[in-house]
């Protein structure tokens, strides 16, 4: 019997085998606590983290709303921070976690910010 970290770890590793960034076209990955959303836009080629962005930073701190409101605008954020770094395609790593909630909002605030995966 799997706990659920250790069930999500091996969803994620599959997940993983199957995708990964480029400088061209970075890995969004996503990690979500059960307070806060991460997001990293990360080059696997030489493993450096390019940009990122969190519910913990000041702007999206400042708003009032729902966890899943707030999941949106780190999605929109991330999606500026890219776009600032001239990038516009990224892979979408939901890092083991449902596409459903919180990480959807992710994903559909980067897609509003003009990212395409």
């Amino acid at each position: 019997m799997d706990t659920k970290a250790i069930r999500r770890q091996k969803i994620k590793y599959g997940i993983r085998r199957k995708i990964s960034g480029t400088a061209a076209r970075p890995r969004l990955s996503v990690f979500r606590s059960n307070n806060e959303i991460y997001v990293q836009l990360i080059d696997d080629d030489s493993s450096k983290t390019l940009a990122a962005a969190s519910s913990k930073d000041k702007d999206i701190v400042a708003q009032k709303g729902t966890k899943a409101e707030k999941s949106k605008l780190v999605g929109a954020a991330i999606a500026r921070k890219a776009t600032d770094l001239g990038l516009k395609e990224v892979t979408f790593d939901r890092g083991g976690y449902l596409y459903h909630g919180r990480v959807k909002a992710v994903a559909d605030g980067a897609r509003e910010g003009g990212l395409k995966f």
